[in-house]
């Protein structure tokens, strides 16, 4: 459920600092700034899931590796399968 105190044009304006950055260097500033470090540490095992999926590999072979739960893994694994984010931008 979306916080009602956030807008479209807020996540927006979210977007439009992401698509600013340059190098790993100011995307690791933003982040460190933007997220917790916990935050971080989950959307990198996100990705790293995604891509052992996109390699062929098992849920089990993936939860071994990336120690994710099974329900973020179900839903990394949805979005590989139906989304467009993961598909277009994690090799």
């Amino acid at each position: 459920m979306q916080n009602k105190t956030v807008s479209k044009k807020d996540i927006d304006n979210l977007y439009e600092v992401i698509i600013k950055l340059t190098s790993k260097k100011e995307c690791r500033e933003l982040f460190e700034d933007l997220c917790t470090d916990k935050e971080i540490e989950q959307m990198s095992q996100r990705i790293k899931a995604a891509k052992l999926l996109m390699e062929g590999n098992t849920y089990n072979q993936v939860i071994k590796q990336t120690a994710i739960s099974s329900a973020t893994l179900c839903r990394v694994s949805r979005c590989v399968q139906y989304g467009k984010g993961y598909r277009n931008f994690v090799d």
